[in-house]
C-alpha cells in the first residue's frame, strides 16, 4: 500500500501527501528517496512502531511531518537528522514513546514539535538542545512528574509550552532554565501543590500561565512578584482556601485573573488586601467559591477592575463601600436569584449604585436572563428545587494498583421529572462505566428527593487515572460535579539492590539501588540510620537523583557500617541495606619510643596497632619469640607489654609485628636496663653528672670528703635541721624507684655518701610535659650520716 501511494506520488511529483488511516507498519528509505518535491508527508494513524535513522534518506525537503496515532515506542538517537535542513513541523503525539533520547531532536529549522498523548515520564537534561528555532512544545496527557534540571535548555525562541494533564508536584527554576523568550506556559491538570518563588525567574517574560486543575492550597506573598509582564492568571479548580495579603504583589500588568472553584471564602469575608499590586485588573472571576460574604476592604486596589464574577457563592451579606472603588464596574455573573439574595438589588439602589451595575439571574429557570433589578421581590424565593443540586461531590481519590475504587455523587430535587446519571473521565463520556443508581426521601424534607450515583471502578490500572465528573440531569437542566481526580500509586520495590562489599582504604567504594513504583520513587541513602555521616560531611560521596550507583570516594576506616537504600514515594516506602567493610593494613597510632629503666623498676612497651581487620600483635625480642615469665603482662590484643621488675637480660630490641589479611607490619623499641636509678627525670644531662658523682666518689681522698662533710654541715646549720632532700616539682621529678634503689645499695653508714644535685634546665620530662624555669634552682644537697 505504501509502495502505491509513493509511486504516485514519484509520477506527479506532488509536494503533499497524505496517507494516513492505512496499515503502514513501517517507513522504507528507498521507497521516499526518489521524492525530492515532497513538502508534506502526512503518516498519522498507521501501523508504525519505529523511526530509525534508515527511514528518510538524504536530499528531502520535507516541511511537515505528521506521525501522529501510529504505535511508535522506538526513536533512534538522530532519526530525523536527515531532515534536519527542512523540517518546520513534526507531530508524535498520540504514540507510546516512554523515552526520549537526549539530544534526539538535532533539527535547526524546526518550529512545532507535539509529543502529546504518549508515555513519557521523565523530561531529562538537554533532551530538546538542538532544536534553537522551535516556538511551540505540546507535551499534554503524558505521565511526566519530573522535569530535571536544564530539561528545555537550548529552546531560547520558545513561546508555548504545553504541559497539561501530567503528575508534575513542582516547578523549579532549574527545569525552566533557558525559555528566556517564553510567553505562554500551561500546566494545568497536574498535581501542583505549592509555587516556589524563584520557579519562575528564568522565564520573567511570562505572559499567560495557566495553573488550573491541580492541587494548590495557598498562594504565598512573593510566589509570583518576578511575573511583571503577566497578562493572564488562571488558578480555577485547585483547593486554594487562603490568599495572604500581597500574594499578588508585583503583578502590575495582569488583566484576567481566574480563581473558579476554590475555597476562597476566608480571603474575601475577612481579609484586606489580598488583590493588591493588581492595578491594571480588568476582570477578577471567583465563580462557585464559598464566599458568603464581602468584606469592606476585600477588593482594595482593583479600582480599575470591570468585570467581577461571583457566582454560585450564596453571598449573604456584602459591608457598605465594598465597591466604592470601582468605578468602571459594569457586572455580576449567574447569580443564584433566590431569597437570600433579595436584599440585594434593594441595597445598590439604595446607595445609587444601580447605574453602575448589570446583573442577571441564572437560576430559578422563571427568571433566567432578567435583571436582578426588574424581578419583583416575591420571586426571590427558596420553596422549591427543580433542577438537580449537587449536595454530595465526589472525593479525590489516591488508589493502589489492582484495587477496586468508588466514586459517588448525590443531588437532591423536588421535581418528579426522570432523572438521568452519567460520569465523564476527562471531559469524555464513559459509555460502558459499572455505575449504581439509586434514590430516596431527603429525610429533613418529605418533598426533595435526594438521588446517589456510585461509579465502580474494578482492579484499577494506570490507564483508570484521570479527572471524573458526575452529571445528573432532568428536564429542567442538567448540575456538573466537581472534577474529582484519581491517582493511581504502586509501592516501590527493588529492580537492584545493594549488595555488601568490602574494600581497601583510598579506593572507591560502589553501592546499587534502583526502585520502581509510581510515582518513580526517589532513592535516599543513610548509614547506620542516619543522613550524617563522614562520607557525606566531608564531600566525599557522589549520587545522581536520577543514577542507580552511589559512590564514596577515597574510602576511610571511618566509612565502615550499614548502609541504607530508601526509595519512597506516596504510595509507601521499601529499604534495603547492605555492609561496607573497610580493609586497612596494619600501621602504628604512634611511633614506639626506645625505653631506659633502672633494675627493679616496672616498664611497659606500647603497640597500638590499627588496621581492619583489626591486626594481630605478636613481640619479638631480638628477632626471637618473646620468652615469657611471671614478670611479662599483656593486655588484651597484645598491644601493651608490661615487665614488672625489670632485670639486665630484660634489656635489648623489642620488636612488636602487626599482621592481619592485607600484610605484616613491624615497629622497634629499644629498652635499656641501667643499674643505677637516676634522681632526675630530665635527660642526658642528670644521668652525665649521677655517673661524674660517682667517679669522683670513688678517687678523692678522704681529706676531700672530710671537707665536703663540713661543707655540708655548715650549711645544715644555715637551714638549721633541714634534710637532704629534692623536691618534686614541675623543674625537678624524682623517680620513685630511687629511695629503692639506695635501699638496694645498703644504709648511707654502709657506703660512702652520695651528694645529688639536680640542675633545672630547658629539657622535657619524660612524660612529654616538660616545664622550663631556669630562675627557680633546687637547694643544694645536705649529707648526714646515721
Amino acid at each position: 500500500m505504501l509502495r502505491k501511494f509513493l509511486l504516485l506520488a514519484e509520477l506527479n511529483e506532488t509536494c503533499v501527501l497524505f496517507i494516513h488511516h492505512n496499515k503502514i507498519q513501517s517507513i522504507e528509505f528507498k521507497q521516499l528517496k526518489d521524492l525530492s518535491s515532497l513538502e508534506t508527508l502526512d503518516l498519522s494513524n498507521n501501523e508504525i512502531s519505529e523511526v530509525r535513522v534508515s527511514c528518510f534518506p538524504a536530499g528531502l525537503r520535507i516541511k511537515d511531518l505528521y506521525l501522529a496515532s501510529n504505535k511508535i515506542s522506538y526513536l533512534e538517537m538522530g532519526a530525523f537528522n536527515n531532515l534536519s535542513s527542512s523540517l518546520q513541523i513534526l507531530r508524535l503525539s498520540r504514540n507510546r514513546l516512554t523515552h526520549l533520547p537526549v539530544k534526539a531532536f538535532q533539527l535547526p529549522r524546526l518550529t512545532q514539535l507535539e509529543l502529546n498523548r504518549n508515555r513519557l515520564r521523565l523530561i531529562e537534561g538537554l533532551t530538546f538542545q538542538g532544536l534553537g528555532t522551535l516556538e511551540v512544545l505540546k507535551l499534554q496527557r503524558n505521565n511526566i512528574s519530573k522535569l530535571t534540571d536544564g530539561a528545555f535548555w537550548g529552546l531560547a525562541k520558545m513561546k508555548a509550552l504545553h504541559l497539561d494533564y501530567n503528575s508534575l508536584t513542582e516547578v523549579n527554576s532549574g527545569s525552566l532554565y533557558g525559555l528566556s523568550s517564553l510567553l505562554q506556559l500551561f500546566l494545568s491538570n497536574n498535581s501542583i501543590s505549592h509555587i516556589k518563588p524563584d520557579g519562575w525567574r528564568f522565564c520573567p517574560g511570562l505572559r499567560e500561565l495557566n495553573l488550573s486543575y491541580n492541587n494548590l492550597t495557598r498562594l504565598e506573598e512573593g510566589s509570583l512578584a518576578v511575573l511583571g509582564d503577566l497578562q493572564t492568571l488562571r488558578l480555577g479548580h485547585n483547593s486554594i482556601n487562603h490568599i495572604v495579603e500581597g500574594a499578588f504583589r508585583g503583578l502590575r500588568g495582569l488583566r484576567l485573573l481566574e480563581l473558579d472553584h476554590n475555597d476562597i471564602s476566608g480571603t474575601i469575608e475577612d481579609t484586606n488586601g489580598a488583590f493588591a499590586g493588581l492595578e491594571s485588573l480588568n476582570k477578577l472571576t471567583l465563580f462557585g467559591n464559598k464566599i458568603k460574604s464581602v468584606a469592606k476592604k476585600a477588593f482594595s486596589g482593583l479600582e480599575a477592575l470591570e468585570h467581577l464574577n461571583l457566582g454560585e457563592n450564596a453571598i449573604r451579606s456584602i459591608q457598605i463601600e465594598a465597591f466604592v472603588k470601582m468605578k468602571s464596574l459594569r457586572d455580576f455573573d449567574s447569580f443564584l436569584c433566590d431569597c437570600q439574595l433579595r436584599w440585594f438589588p434593594e441595597w445598590l439602589v439604595a446607595r445609587g449604585l444601580q447605574s453602575g451595575v448589570e446583573a442577571a439571574c441564572a437560576h430559578p429557570e422563571a427568571l433566567k436572563g432578567t435583571s436582578i433589578f426588574q424581578a419583583q421581590p416575591e420571586n426571590f424565593v427558596c420553596d422549591d428545587l427543580p433542577k438537580p443540586q449537587i449536595t454530595v461531590q465526589p472525593e479525590t481519590t489516591v488508589a493502589v494498583l489492582g484495587k477496586d475504587v468508588r466514586l459517588s455523587c448525590t443531588a437532591a430535587s423536588s421535581s418528579s421529572s426522570p432523572m438521568t446519571f452519567a460520569w465523564r473521565k476527562d471531559q469524555e463520556l464513559l459509555r460502558e462505566a459499572e455505575v449504581e443508581n439509586f434514590a430516596h426521601v431527603r429525610a429533613r424534607d418529605g418533598d426533595v428527593m435526594e438521588y446517589t450515583t456510585i461509579l465502580h471502578l474494578r482492579h484499577v490500572t494506570f490507564a483508570h487515572e484521570g479527572r471524573y465528573q458526575c452529571i445528573i440531569t432532568n428536564h429542567f437542566g442538567s448540575s456538573y460535579s466537581s472534577k474529582a481526580r484519581l491517582t493511581v500509586h504502586v509501592l516501590p520495590w527493588f529492580v537492584k539492590t545493594p549488595r555488601d562489599i568490602t574494600v581497601r582504604t583510598g579506593t572507591p567504594a560502589r553501592l546499587e539501588c534502583a526502585a520502581k513504583g509510581h510515582p518513580a520513587p526517589e532513592i535516599a541513602w543513610q548509614k547506620d540510620g542516619g543522613t550524617d555521616f563522614p562520607a557525606a560531611r566531608e564531600r566525599r560521596m557522589h549520587v545522581m537523583p536520577d543514577d542507580d550507583v552511589f559512590f564514596i570516594m577515597g574510602v576511610k576506616p571511618e566509612d565502615m557500617g550499614v548502609y541504607s537504600c530508601t526509595a519512597q514515594n506516596t504510595a509507601g516506602t521499601a529499604t534495603a541495606n547492605a555492609t561496607l567493610t573497610v580493609l586497612e593494613t596494619p600501621h602504628l597510632a604512634q611511633e614506639l619510643e626506645d625505653r631506659s629503666v633502672a633494675v627493679g623498676e616496672t616498664v611497659a612497651l606500647q603497640c597500638k596497632a590499627l588496621g581492619s581487620p583489626p591486626p594481630r600483635v605478636t613481640w619479638l625480642k631480638e628477632e626471637e619469640p618473646l620468652r615469657l615469665t611471671e614478670r611479662h603482662h599483656f593486655t588484651p590484643g597484645n598491644q601493651l607489654l608490661v615487665i614488672r621488675a625489670a632485670e639486665p637480660e630484660d634489656a635489648g630490641r623489642y620488636t612488636c609485628v602487626m599482621s592481619n589479611t592485607l600484610g605484616t607490619e613491624r615497629a622497634h623499641s629499644q629498652l635499656t636496663v641501667r643499674h643505677s636509678a637516676p634522681c632526675s627525670t630530665h635527660g642526658s644531662r642528670a644521668d652525665s653528672a649521677v655517673a661524674v658523682g660517682v667517679i669522683v666518689i670513688a678517687v678523692v681522698t678522704s681529706i676531700v670528703v672530710t671537707s665536703l662533710v663540713w661543707v655540708c654541715i655548715i650549711y645544715q646549720t644555715r637551714k638549721k635541721s633541714e634534710e637532704c632532700s629534692v623536691t618534686n616539682t614541675d623543674e625537678t621529678i624524682v623517680p620513685p624507684d630511687v629511695p629503692s634503689y639506695l635501699s638496694s645499695q645498703g644504709t648511707l653508714s654502709d657506703r660512702q655518701d652520695v651528694c645529688i644535685r639536680v640542675e633545672s634546665n630547658n629539657r622535657s620530662h619524660p612524660n612529654g610535659h616538660g616545664k622550663s624555669n631556669t630562675s627557680h634552682l633546687p637547694p643544694p644537697c645536705s649529707f648526714s650520716k646515721s
